[in-house]
């Protein structure tokens, strides 16, 4: 029987949540996701009520309440972190689709088609790109540049490939779309296995995106290493707004 008690317990206001996952880093219990773009309790009895994700939140959606609640469990918090650290883990998908297995890839030199329409040349080095499909410890981030790029910047900024990809291991995603989470679990593994030269993230103007930065900083906090970073944002007409270098 479940047993419940009123005590304090997180509320989101889905008004004012735009999903930018800025809070979910901040529950030491994971007890928050982003579904269908907005802050989601997963589970009542993982939220302590002690409100650590409420500084985090810049539209202030989320808010401390009393009410009739299941009781904090530290035994299903210590299941629910233990599930999501194996997410740090190369996952195999059941379909064996090869569509995920990695693999370096060699730039080609400008060509010409039949239809002489000259085509700019990719300098993608590796398969896959996805955030959630890479594996933290392939060969192509060893020692790499690494870019973290918000899945909207290619199609907004035409010299995606010539002045953020080139000479640089990628991986992209949705910090609104996507668990957050499992944004930092991964981050943190790529970044302590494999002793990165740099790492920049490419981010869209809008407030939303800006938690792919967070994401980070909280994945260089975990993995305890030192590493350059550098913020390249992106206008909504695709030209670069401002550069900015950290160190983390």
């Amino acid at each position: 029987m479940v047993r419940k008690m009123v005590r304090p317990i997180i509320r989101i206001d889905e008004e004012k949540c735009d999903g930018c996952g800025l809070c979910i880093p901040n529950c030491a219990e994971g007890a928050l996701q982003i579904v269908n773009g907005k802050a989601k309790l997963v589970a009542e009895n993982l939220c302590d009520g002690l409100g650590a994700c409420l500084g985090e939140c810049p539209k202030g959606a989320l808010i401390i309440e009393e009410r009739e609640a299941e009781a904090f469990d530290e035994e299903a918090v210590a299941e629910h972190l233990a599930a999501l650290k194996t997410q740090e883990e190369p996952e195999t998908l059941g379909c064996g689709c090869p569509g995920t297995m990695a693999r370096k890839l060699q730039p080609k030199k400008e060509t010409t088609t039949a239809h002489d329409f000259a085509e700019t040349p990719s300098e993608l080095t590796q398969w896959p790109v996805q955030m959630a499909l890479v594996n933290p410890k392939a060969d192509y981030f060893q020692n790499a540049h690494l870019l973290i790029a918000a899945d909207c910047v290619p199609c907004a900024y035409a010299d995606f490939h010539k002045n953020l990809l080139r000479g640089r291991a990628l991986a992209i995603g949705c910090p609104k779309l996507d668990d957050a989470l499992s944004y930092v679990n991964k981050l943190t593994a790529i970044i302590r296995h494999n002793n990165l030269q740099s790492i920049t993230v490419a981010y869209m103007e809008v407030p939303c995106c800006g938690g792919l930065v967070r994401i980070l900083q909280e994945a260089v906090k975990r993995a305890g290493v030192t590493v350059p970073i550098n913020l390249v944002r992106i206008s909504l007409d695709g030209q670069i707004i401002n550069k900015q270098q950290l160190t983390a």
